[in-house]
């Protein structure tokens, strides 16, 4: 019989890394907690987008969200098991190492991801 751990199945982790607009989340929240708002702005995708990358963050355990208001705010989970702390070193040298990841953070450094509330 087969029961349901807390932490995600690394496959599961795996999957969540292979799409370039949820690595680009991550990158972003690197910085710190980010309203949907901001990522909407900097990535320039719809927000139902972003939504349905951060709710696959999620369930990977890579992400935790708290709600404010009407925005959900979005930050990095802590790390929960060596490897898991090892992979996050790992994304974080990668992000360095592509200029895409660099835009990203210009913009929401000048502003492009402000929340319009």
């Amino acid at each position: 019989m087969k029961t349901k751990t807390a932490q995600p199945q690394t496959k599961t982790i795996f999957r969540a890394l292979s799409d370039r607009t949820r690595l680009r989340i991550l990158n972003l929240l690197q910085g710190g907690e980010l309203c949907v708002c901001n990522l909407v702005d900097v990535l320039d995708v719809p927000q139902p987008t972003a939504s349905r990358h951060l709710s696959y963050l999620r369930k990977a355990g890579l992400v935790v969200a708290r709600k404010e208001g009407l925005w959900m705010h979005y930050r990095l989970a802590p790390a929960h098991s060596k490897s898991h702390e090892m992979l996050l070193q790992c994304l974080a040298q990668c992000f360095c190492e592509e200029g895409v990841y660099a835009k990203d953070n210009e913009r929401l450094r000048t502003g492009v991801g402000s929340c319009r509330s």
